[in-house]
């Protein structure tokens, strides 16, 4: 898999596990090798509930993928979502000990580790820590501190917070189901990922994923992220709200809701009808279907509004903080007939539906192209970046420094013996040779930060839940 670049992203939902695999093409783009899908039986708003049917279904899911791709999966980045999700908004700051120095990633690791120490609520961690506008001496909207001078180095972050046992339970899952968990991602951000541009980004949009189980909003403005939530509504309250209305089991209500289904009342006539086949030898029951979207409509109604709220906290009323590029909708929420419409009458912003083609290859299945998949595509692609992070670190410490040797008239014997050590800061190589001549050379400040191996707060919370899983056993 890692020859390849092979990357597995694996979207843990209320009504579906999708395992995804793909790689980058020639051209940049996500080539889709394998899907596998099931039905999620054991997860419920998001959170796992029931650890043992999680882990069949997700073993059914991985099973299929690997069925359609011929690939064996070891390792999968994993989204997390669920309604003990939350965000806040933080700043930090650093004085530094020597402002004649420029300003180096140390600083903003240390700024960053900083603030992982804040206290939260029993039971809750933080999950991502996202460094936003900077601020050096009081000069502001830095983006970009490095290479800088300042004494003061000031940030403010959007932190996102977790229930740590809800996190640990689906590394459990994960672990039980014989693969690794090789990271972590706030499913809004992975969705984001796959159907937002940049220039999407920079104007302001928020992102609304409508899922089963809850809708995840993800709001950018000036290309960073502003504002995360997670509403404990989705799909599966529509369905069960027809299922109550029209006195139907609940396949039968899912059905008429992804083929009947409309947001928008006004759009059937009293004369549309649908049969639907009775239980156990009864007779059809007959459903209105302008009844039927009175029904999603007033519940679409209320998750979009809730979701508006959120917008509306996050100051979208104020000039500067105008989203210019409206709302895109995404998850299978979004394939519901005439609900872009109705998200643009309630909230008065324009609205388009969020596809994940964009990133993929040309040769994709018109499947994988729906907003159902945009949380795993961005998965995989977070993933592949992951893995480049990862073999880019590695290239970096397997580097070979240049040697300066002492008499640069008599060039060098093939070396005999080479021995390599990677410290905090230097790296050292010594060269045996023929007449026992050792050389040896001290790497520059500059040159030792290039080949540390940075590894980032998430990296180091995916080993921790590791940790806590292998001492569990």
């Amino acid at each position: 898999m890692e020859k390849d670049n092979i990357a597995v992203g694996l979207d843990i939902g209320t009504t579906k596990i999708v395992a995804m695999i793909g790689k980058k093409n020639e051209y940049g783009k996500l080539e889709i090798l394998g899907i596998g899908k099931s039905k999620s039986l054991g997860v419920a708003r998001g959170v796992v509930n029931n650890i043992t049917q999680t882990i069949q279904s997700i073993q059914q899911a991985i099973l299929e993928a690997e069925n359609n791709s011929g690939y064996k999966i070891k390792d999968v980045v994993v989204g997390i979502a669920g309604q003990h999700i939350r965000s806040i908004q933080h700043t930090d700051y650093i004085s530094r000990s020597n402002p004649e120095e420029v300003i180096g990633e140390n600083d903003i690791q240390l700024l960053i580790d900083q603030v992982n120490k804040l206290a939260m609520l029993p039971g809750e961690e933080i999950i991502h820590v996202l460094p936003q506008e900077f601020k050096i001496d009081g000069q502001s909207e830095i983006k970009e501190p490095i290479g800088m001078y300042g004494g003061r180095l000031e940030s403010s972050f959007h932190v996102v917070v977790g229930q740590a046992s809800s996190i640990r339970n689906v590394g459990r899952c994960i672990q039980s189901s014989g693969i690794e968990l090789s990271g972590l991602t706030l499913e809004p951000l992975a969705s984001a990922d796959a159907v937002l541009s940049q220039e999407e980004k920079e104007a302001g949009v928020a992102l609304i994923d409508i899922g089963g189980g809850t809708t995840d909003l993800a709001i950018f403005k000036d290309g960073i992220i502003r504002h995360t939530a997670v509403i404990p509504f989705g799909g599966n309250v529509i369905t069960e709200d027809i299922k109550e209305g029209c006195s139907i089991i609940e396949k039968q209500a899912e059905l008429l809701k992804i083929k009947f289904g409309s947001a928008w009342p006004g759009e059937n006539r009293d004369n549309e009808i649908v049969s639907i086949p009775g239980l156990r030898g009864r007779e059809p029951k007959e459903i209105s279907l302008k009844n039927l979207s009175k029904i999603i409509h007033a519940r679409v109604v209320e998750i979009v509004e809730q979701v508006f709220a959120e917008i509306k906290a996050y100051g979208h009323e104020d000039p500067r903080k105008k989203l210019i590029a409206g709302i895109v909708l995404t998850g299978g929420g979004a394939q519901l007939k005439h609900i872009k419409q109705l998200v643009e009458y309630i909230t008065g912003m324009d609205t388009r539906i969020g596809y994940p083609n964009e990133h993929l290859a040309g040769n994709s299945s018109e499947e994988i192209s729906s907003p159902l998949f945009a949380t795993a595509v961005g998965l995989v692609m977070n993933s592949i970046e992951n893995s480049t992070q990862s073999a880019v670190r590695m290239e970096l410490v397997n580097e070979q420094p240049k040697v300066v040797y002492r008499n640069v008239n008599t060039p060098p014997q093939p070396p005999v013996q080479q021995r390599y050590e990677v410290e905090e800061n230097y790296v050292e190589r010594v060269e045996t040779f023929d007449d026992h001549r050792e050389v040896r050379k001290n790497v520059t400040q500059e040159e030792s930060t290039e080949t540390k191996i940075r590894r980032s707060f998430f990296d180091r919370y995916v080993d921790k839940i590791k940790d806590f899983l292998d001492n569990a056993e």
